[in-house]
C-alpha cells in the first residue's frame, strides 16, 4: 500500500557536510507523524525535499505516490519556516489571494479560519497579529485546499499555552478527518501530546523511530519506606536488583505489582509514606539518543 510519504537512502549534502544523510521514512495515513530533534537536526531540510523546495544529493522521495511536484502538491499544505503574509491586508483578504491563486473557492477562507479560531480578527490587519495568530493564520493557510498531508514546521512556534492546547486538537482532528500530519519540532512535550508516532533526528540520521507509547515505555516503582536498609533488604529478597535513591527505593516491577510491595513492607515491619510509579524521564531519553545537553535541545 502506497504510504502518503516515502523516502529512501534520502540525502542532502552542502560541499563535505550533511544535512540529512540515508533517510528512510514511512508515514501512513491518517497518521500524526513528528520529527523530533535538536535545533540543526535536519528536520526542516527534510521537510523542504518532500515539498520540492530543494532537490536531494542522493536517494529519492514520494509524497503521495508521486516524485514531489505539481501532481501531489496540489493535495498537499505546508507551513515551513513561517507564514509570509500581505501586512496591511487583512487575515481574511490574505486568504482569498491564496485561494484565487490555488483555485480554492473562497468558501473555503471562512471555512479555515473557523478552524483555527481567527474569525473574530479576520478583518484586522496581518501586521497587528501576534506571533501566534501569525502561526494560526500560516495553518489556516495550509489547510485552504482541504489537503491530504499536511507538512508543518515547528506549528507552535510563538504560541501561548491556550493556543498550543487549540493546536494540538486542531491537529489530531484533522488525522481523525483521514489527513495525514507530518510535523517537525525540537519540543519533547509538544511531539509527545500531538503524535502518533515520533522519528527522532541527530546531526541528519534517523537515529530511532518508535510510537509514543513505547517512547513513555518502562519506569520504576518508586518506594520510600522506614527503616531504609530493612525496607530494602525485604525488596531484594523478593525482586531481586533494587536500586537506592536518595531517602527512596526503586524496583523495575509492573505498575500492578504496588499493592503486594505495600503489604508485603508492612508485613516486614516497615512503615510506607510513599509508593508510586515513575514514568521514564522523557528528556533525558531525548538527550541520550541525540547525544545532547538540557540546552540544545
Amino acid at each position: 500500500m502506497t504510504q502518503p510519504v516515502e523516502t529512501t537512502a534520502l540525502t542532502k549534502r552542502y560541499g563535505p557536510a550533511a544535512a540529512v544523510e540515508d533517510l528512510n521514512l514511512s508515514v501512513p495515513a491518517g497518521e500524526v507523524y513528528g520529527f523530533l530533534g535538536p535545533n540543526g537536526a535536519g528536520k526542516t531540510t527534510t521537510l523542504r525535499m518532500l515539498l520540492g523546495l530543494i532537490r536531494p544529493t542522493s536517494g529519492s522521495v514520494r509524497v503521495l505516490g508521486a516524485e514531489p511536484g505539481p501532481s501531489s502538491l496540489t493535495r498537499v499544505g505546508a507551513l515551513i519556516e513561517g507564514p509570509a503574509f500581505y501586512p496591511y491586508l487583512s487575515g481574511r483578504a490574505n486568504l482569498r489571494i491564496l485561494a484565487d491563486h490555488a483555485g480554492v473557492r473562497r468558501t473555503r477562507v471562512d471555512a479555515v479560519l473557523d478552524v483555527v479560531s481567527l474569525t473574530d480578527r479576520a478583518k484586522d490587519r496581518y501586521s497587528t497579529y501576534s506571533l501566534g495568530m501569525k502561526q494560526r493564520l500560516g495553518l489556516a493557510a495550509a489547510l485552504l485546499k482541504d489537503p491530504e498531508l499536511v507538512v508543518l514546521d515547528e506549528p507552535t512556534n510563538g504560541l501561548d499555552p491556550a493556543g498550543m492546547a487549540d493546536m494540538r486538537v486542531t491537529l489530531r482532528k484533522l488525522a481523525a478527518d483521514g489527513c495525514t500530519v507530518l510535523l517537525s519540532s525540537h519540543l519533547l512535550a509538544e511531539v509527545e501530546q500531538i503524535c502518533d508516532r515520533v522519528g527522532v533526528l541527530d546531526h541528519g540520521r534517523l537515529v530511532t523511530e518508535t510510537t509514543v507509547a513505547d517512547l513513555r515505555a518502562g519506569g520504576a516503582l518508586r518506594v520510600v519506606a522506614e527503616p531504609l536498609e530493612q525496607a530494602r533488604d525485604h525488596l531484594r529478597r523478593h525482586y531481586g536488583g533494587v536500586r537506592v535513591d536518595g531517602p527512596a527505593l526503586e524496583l523495575d516491577v509492573e505498575p500492578a505489582e504496588a499493592g503486594r510491595v505495600n503489604a508485603g513492607l508492612v508485613g516486614a515491619g516497615c512503615v510506607v509514606t510513599e509508593l508510586r510509579w515513575r514514568e521514564p524521564d522523557l528528556e533525558q531519553t531525548f538527550l541520550a539518543l541525540t547525544g545532547g545537553t538540557p540546552d540544545a535541545a
